[in-house]
């Protein structure tokens, strides 16, 4: 696989050496492991020290639930859903529901939200299939998944009964303790570990992503092949004119220090939709913290063009683009003459739909940067598992430079309980008697 490409000539950027010297030095802090939140830095070596072993292990486990089911709920929020979630889409086939054959089981997902339709349509569509669940939970007691898994559990074993719901039944969890461990002690569940040094948001190459992305049929070898190289051009020790992981995360908080407060993130191929709402948690929860951060919104082009384009190109200017561009489609449309020529599109007949695409790709960067919209390019050479993990890594080793640029603890995330206390004390949950009397005067 060719290296993922970083072009940062229309960013209008001027990289100094002491910013250089700056995203060097936040790149060794995450590999001396000194920095704030390094207790959570298992995710900066992780991709070169998964073995063989741990990947036929993942793939035996999954190649059980697929003969079993042809509908695994995979449940989880967070860290221990998007990953997986934005690999799965990019992976997969838009389409492969029209398909009479399908070769893979359907992975869906549950316990990302608390919606009761949500729920209700989940298990009145796999009525009528066989199914088996993947739980991810570092604690188990996670308000949305916990309460997904109670409902997704008693439906398997109602349906299996409790036995053969235990070769039903995947935990993906903490090693020794909390109520997912506990549970899946005591009824025999497989069980995966989610390591301790490594946070929700980073964990798409543990176990958290990569049980569900191999019951869904993807190689999870070569997206952890694609994150080992990634993690070797991005190691300590690299030039930094070589280190696009480095590169990327200067300009961007060069860009926010001048006064661009919003990063878009977009894609020209609708597939790489959910790798931006992956990006979003990573980035806006790593640097969204102590008033300080760039704000991650996404855009899938061309469609957003007729509906963001306006404001992207002449809203308030405290907004920049990255753009993640692919090279090479995986497949061949060549658009066709017309004899009549009603839409005027024939000067485009003989070309690759593919073409008019990377046209509009390169027009509108020209565009927004002549309104004000400095841009950034990340080109990966194809949409693969392999590039994807080079993306992933490239994406979360730059997140980590970054946060420490900005100086942040790009590993913690305490704002994330607020709404927590609030919603356990509107519910009466034991304990919260004060907090319950207090916000019911509020309201």
């Amino acid at each position: 696989m060719k290296n993922l490409k970083l072009d940062i000539s229309k960013a209008g950027v001027s990289i100094t050496a002491e910013m250089e010297a700056k995203a060097l030095a936040a790149n060794s802090l995450l590999h001396s492991g000194k920095g704030a939140g390094n207790d959570f830095l298992g995710w900066v070596h992780l991709p070169s020290s998964i073995t063989d072993s741990e990947i036929a292990a993942i793939n035996g486990v999954a190649d059980k639930l697929r003969a079993k089911a042809d509908v695994i709920i995979c449940i989880g929020i967070g860290g221990s859903y998007l990953g997986a979630k934005a690999v799965l889409e990019a992976m997969s086939d838009p389409f492969k529901l029209l398909h009479k054959e399908q070769k893979n089981p359907t992975v869906v997902f549950a316990g990302q939200n608390i919606s009761e339709d949500y729920m209700s349509e989940l298990l009145e569509a796999v009525k009528d299939h066989s199914i088996a669940a993947i739980v991810i939970s570092k604690s188990g007691t996670t308000t949305e998944p916990a309460i997904a898994f109670r409902l997704i559990k008693a439906e398997i074993e109602k349906r299996y009964g409790k036995a053969e719901a235990a070769e039903r039944i995947v935990a993906v969890t903490d090693r020794a303790r909390g109520a997912l461990k506990t549970l899946a002690t005591q009824e025999g569940y497989p069980t995966f570990v989610i390591p301790d040094d490594v946070g929700g948001r980073y964990s798409v190459l543990t176990p958290v992503g990569l049980l569900p992305l191999a019951a869904a049929g993807v190689d999870i070898a070569a997206l952890v092949h694609g994150a080992q190289e990634m993690e070797k051009a991005t190691a300590e020790g690299v030039p930094f004119a070589e280190n696009p992981s480095a590169i990327y995360a200067t300009v961007r908080n060069a860009l926010y220090a001048s006064g661009k407060k919003i990063e878009i993130l977009g894609s020209y191929e609708p597939k790489l939709q959910y790798i931006n709402e992956w990006w979003k948690q990573l980035y806006g929860e790593s640097e969204g913290k102590q008033g300080k951060g760039i704000f991650p919104a996404s855009v899938t082009l061309t469609a957003d063009l007729h509906s963001m384009g306006q404001y992207i190109q002449e809203g308030e200017r405290t907004l920049f683009e990255t753009i993640i561009s692919v090279a090479k489609p995986a497949s061949k449309v060549v658009i066709e003459a017309d004899s009549e020529n009603l839409d005027g599109l024939n000067f485009l007949a003989g070309k690759r739909i593919s073409e008019v695409n990377r046209m509009a790709e390169l027009g509108v960067q020209l565009a927004h940067v002549d309104g004000g919209v400095p841009n950034l390019r990340v080109e990966i050479p194809e949409i693969s598992a392999e590039a994807i993990g080079s993306l992933l890594y490239f994406f979360e080793k730059a997140c980590g430079i970054s946060g420490y640029l900005l100086g942040v603890n790009p590993f913690d995330q305490p704002g994330v309980e607020a709404y927590k206390k609030n919603m356990f004390a509107l519910l009466e949950k034991p304990g919260y008697e004060e907090a319950t009397k207090a916000i019911k005067a509020r309201l």
